[in-house]
């Protein structure tokens, strides 16, 4: 049985937050007819309850209705995975990473050779901003 609490601005389903007071018209009805009968619910929330749950199809169906949601295809964060690999970079474990990160090699290749290209313009900077104060002091 689920158990459903009502407060001034949010409720929760199972200690679950699904929405605020405002939009709680029918979803305990909701969640008494799935209780019954969940081939009621439109195809994407009946395979996310089918999965997870119908706490959790209602909590999305809360936060997100009526939006378009794509979710990525890769989970962790693209470029925290690039310092992750230029990191672990030592030179010849090119294959290892690609296939550690599910990058393909010459992904890898590219993001290592970017932070390379990058490194290196920032040295001639560094140089170029030396040279400039040496060549300031020598004026004085």
């Amino acid at each position: 049985m689920k158990i459903i609490e009502i407060s001034k601005d949010k409720f929760t389903v199972n200690g679950i937050c699904a929405a605020p007071n405002t939009m709680l018209k029918c979803v305990s009805e909701v969640v008494n007819m799935s209780q019954y009968d969940i081939n009621l619910f439109h195809k994407v929330y009946r395979e996310i309850s089918e999965e997870l749950g119908v706490e959790t199809a209602l909590t999305l169906h809360q936060m997100f209705k009526g939006t378009q949601v794509n979710f990525p295809v890769r989970f962790l964060d693209s470029k925290c995975v690039k310092e992750m690999i230029i990191q672990e970079y030592n030179g010849t474990n090119i294959r290892a990473l690609a296939k550690k990160y599910d990058y393909s090699e010459k992904s890898v290749r590219r993001m290592i050779r970017e932070s390379t290209e990058k490194e290196h313009e920032k040295n001639q900077i560094n140089q170029k901003r030396k040279k400039d104060k040496n060549e300031q002091q020598g004026d004085k």
